[in-house]
């Protein structure tokens, strides 16, 4: 017997023994179990089961009446769970989780799928959910310092808690994160809520569920030849605060001025953790502040020590030009409460007046069973299960009608999502292999440019030279990384000129407007940036077919 199979077969005992809580069906289908009269029937079931489990009730799809394995074509095991959901939203319910297993030979392999359905109604976080972006050197502690921030556990000093984030082996093997991460937390009137587990995607669920107030992590990367990752980080998530991290045992590095660069130029309000408070004595701690307050003085922005002056003058104090010092230790969880208290109050940031749904994709996979899915951060708008959206734009410029099959956050299924949540949205009508980072999802009665080109107002930050007449960089614009023409208005730019310049895409088109800001890089060259104007076509003169 195959693992897959015994895993499977255990969970279909552990069915039949919860008895009235438990459904086996072999599918589901729209034609069928949405009819007239029949939604209702089977709503009223599904509630009947969830109560008779005390609030949580099993589906076994894929099987036959009695629990015989049958397994279902990905098609209709996908339907099958979109009916489901329709089910449960109609019996006030919603699918907390789906565990699908392949049976059969490979030539015609099937699904079966385990569904846990909860009482109560899928969860809609409020507008106060935050979304925090870290920065900082390799090795200074970032992501250990966020595992203690949403686990509540001091590391164990090495690095312990830094693997509830790293998610590649090679990652955990060498304590150096490549990609990002994400983590979170929230907070109820009774306190913090805490991961018990971070590698269960229950229990990132759970939190989401239990907390009324949530701090999403958006873990970078710090190592030099990852700088572009750090870059999307910074530019492609919708943050609303920096947490720029410096080591006790290290002190501001060239890195770590590179990272404040960035979230400066981004305009992101931003706090400093000096870390590894435990690793130095009192002496190395105070002078380690001194080096950041003159870091901080040396950018123009006014540094507030918390020690002296406490969180409520930083909560209060924290802007684009104020930047408050936190001293932390990982290990001792020294300052920890100062940053939890911080980030229980803060305020949200990242608002935009735009009512309409736009989310740009940073990442791309596929979910056996459910198809194509993208992630990333909601800019602006909400998007629903069932809304039919644009996807692009297409290498050709096209772009792609899609329909959100479910929508997920922090592995938590949700019906909605609003601006600023860090989600991953199931589509229809689209292979996962033909989403790319940097396209963006849109309404589908939108008419988004195709912009291959547009003019921006840029500030070098160092060069080696003068930029003339195309020089070719990479822009970190959202989540997109392409390289690009610069064409300088006059012929060139130097060292800290500000100018304007056309930037033009050389390889492909995306969705740019007005007002965005991007930041570009070329070895040790870099500069900051702002699209003023667009030079794009629209949607229905580039349209493809589906």
């Amino acid at each position: 017997m195959s693992a897959d199979r015994a895993v499977l077969e255990s969970a279909l005992e552990r069915g039949e023994e919860e008895g009235g809580s438990v459904e086996f069906k072999e599918r589901l289908s729209r034609d069928v179990h949405l009819a007239d009269g029949r939604l209702e029937s089977l709503a009223a079931q599904l509630r009947h089961r969830v109560l008779s489990g005390d609030g949580a009730a099993t589906y076994v799809v894929g099987v036959t009446d009695d629990g015989g394995i049958a397994g279902i074509p990905p098609d209709a095991f996908s339907e099958s769970m979109d009916v489901l959901s329709i089910l449960a939203e109609e019996a006030g319910a919603h699918i907390d989780d789906v565990e699908t297993w392949g049976v059969g030979e490979d030539s015609e392999r099937g699904l079966v799928g385990v569904a846990t359905v909860h009482e109560g109604a899928m969860l809609d976080v409020d507008d106060d959910h935050i979304v925090v972006g870290t920065a900082g050197h390799v090795d200074h502690g970032k992501s250990t310092l966020v595992g203690s921030l949403v686990t509540g556990e001091a590391d164990d000093g090495e690095g312990g808690t830094r693997g509830f984030l790293d998610v590649q082996p090679h990652e955990v093997e060498r304590g150096l994160s490549a990609d990002l991460s994400y983590a979170v937390y929230g907070f109820t009137d009774d306190g913090a809520v805490h991961m018990d587990n971070p590698h269960r995607k229950s229990d990132r669920a759970r939190v989401v569920e239990e907390a009324d107030r949530l701090v999403s992590f958006v873990d970078t990367v710090g190592h030099e030849p990852w700088l572009r990752t750090t870059i999307r980080g910074l530019v492609g998530q919708r943050l609303d605060y920096g947490l720029l991290v410096v080591a006790a045992d290290d002190g501001p590095t060239k890195t770590t001025r590179e990272h404040l660069g960035i979230l400066l130029a981004m305009e992101l309000p931003t706090v400093v953790a000096i870390t590894k408070a435990d690793a130095v004595d009192d002496a190395r701690l105070d002078e380690v502040e001194r080096e950041v307050e003159r870091m901080l003085r040396d950018v123009g922005r006014t540094p507030l020590g918390v020690d002296r002056h406490g969180v409520d003058a930083a909560v209060e104090e924290l802007s684009d030009s104020v930047v408050p010092i936190v001293r932390t230790s990982a290990v001792t969880m020294a300052g920890l409460d100062d940053l939890d208290a911080m980030f229980e109050r803060l305020p949200k940031t990242a608002r935009d007046s735009r009512e309409d749904f736009r989310m740009y994709v940073d990442r791309t996979y596929s979910v056996t069973g459910v198809g194509a899915v993208a992630s990333g951060t909601v800019n602006s708008g909400s998007v629903e299960t069932g809304d039919e959206l644009l996807l692009g734009p297409m290498a050709d410029g096209s772009y792609r009608e899609v329909e959100v099959r479910s929508i997920e956050m922090h592995h938590h299924r949700v019906d909605r999502a609003k601006a600023g949540r860090i989600v991953g949205i199931a589509l229809k009508g689209v292979d996962e292999s033909e989403i790319e980072r940097g396209m963006a999802l849109l309404p589908a009665d939108a008419d988004p440019p195709s912009v291959q080109s547009f003019e921006a107002e840029v500030m070098v930050l160092n060069h080696p030279t003068r930029i003339r007449d195309g020089y070719e960089p990479v822009v970190h614009l959202e989540t997109a990384s392409e390289a690009v023409i610069f064409h300088p208005e006059g012929g060139q730019l130097l060292p800290g000129d500000t100018g304007a310049a056309t930037v033009e895409f050389k390889f492909r088109p995306y969705l740019v407007e007005e007002g965005q800001r991007f930041v570009f890089r070329e070895g040790q060259s870099k500069g900051v940036g702002t699209v003023v104007d667009v030079e794009g076509d629209d949607a229905d003169d580039v349209a493809g077919d589906d």
